[in-house]
């Protein structure tokens, strides 16, 4: 499949998507949506994939907003289709089988703090910067941020990110839980695979468990957040990578997962 605003890239056990728009950038476009949605479809039909990295092209920004030239042209019924639609592949991400990791290379404002929010893990250059600007325009966050970001770092931090938009630089994201690691840009993309490499040496449902898990934690109450967690760790006790994972324990070697 040939994109033209991203770059797909397939290195098993991971794959790396590359939005590449860095003359603007990496603004998310109506186009760079529908590129996006294509994109998941090839990872999540691919049973080889076991991670995905997404980074921005360049190095001033991951996701710099919103296209504004298209921005400029919503009204009442064109903005309600839009973000749906966007909330549509976002929610892609949250719910793939795979962990995704955002490897944040510079800007990731508005739609790019929501897609990085979208993301599994956060990892960020040291001079990454992350907000949440859509007031300065007159307007509000319309992918995810009000949502994700309470999850993600609390009420109140995420009340003064919406309502101030103001910027946080990459420690301050890492103090408030936005994002996993802070490292030097050359180190960047090495530390994103190999954290991405490190999860994929993991049993494939296990991995993918434990994250419906996790995420189902954020939206039902305790009772019911563990009586999922037991049938989730029932099904996994089930499987050959179970069986696989505890024999390789007792044998004392690595164990060799199937996704069984």
């Amino acid at each position: 499949m040939v994109f033209e605003l991203l770059i797909y890239k397939k290195e098993a056990p991971l794959s790396f998507i590359t939005i590449n728009r860095p003359q603007a950038m990496n603004a998310l476009s109506n186009a760079l949506v529908e590129e996006f949605d294509m994109a998941f479809e090839l990872v999540e039909g691919d049973d080889e994939i076991r991670s995905l990295i997404i980074t921005g092209a360049g190095e001033k920004a991951f996701m710099a907003g919103a296209d504004i030239g298209e921005l400029k042209e919503r009204d009442f019924l064109l903005a309600r289709q839009q973000t749906k639609r966007r909330q549509q592949v976002f929610n892609r991400i949250a719910e793939m089988n795979i962990p995704v990791i955002a490897a944040v290379n510079g800007f990731a404002l508005g739609a790019g703090l929501e897609l990085a929010a979208a993301c599994t893990l956060r990892v960020a250059c040291e001079e990454a910067r992350f907000g949440s600007p859509e007031v300065n325009l007159g307007i509000i966050p319309g992918d995810g941020a009000t949502q994700r970001l309470p999850r993600l770092i609390g009420f109140g931090r995420a009340m003064e990110m919406v309502l101030t938009g103001d910027f946080v630089d990459a420690q301050r994201a890492y103090d408030m839980g936005l994002v996993n690691k802070v490292v030097p840009r050359e180190d960047l993309m090495e530390v994103a695979r190999k954290l991405a490499a490190k999860i994929a040496s993991k049993a494939p449902l296990a991995i993918q468990c434990a994250k419906e898990a996790v995420n189902r934690s954020l939206e039902v109450g305790i009772y019911e957040g563990l009586a999922h967690e037991s049938y989730l760790h029932a099904y996994t006790c089930a499987t050959e990578d179970k069986k696989e994972g505890v024999a390789a324990f007792l044998e004392k070697r690595k164990p060799t997962f199937q996704g069984k």
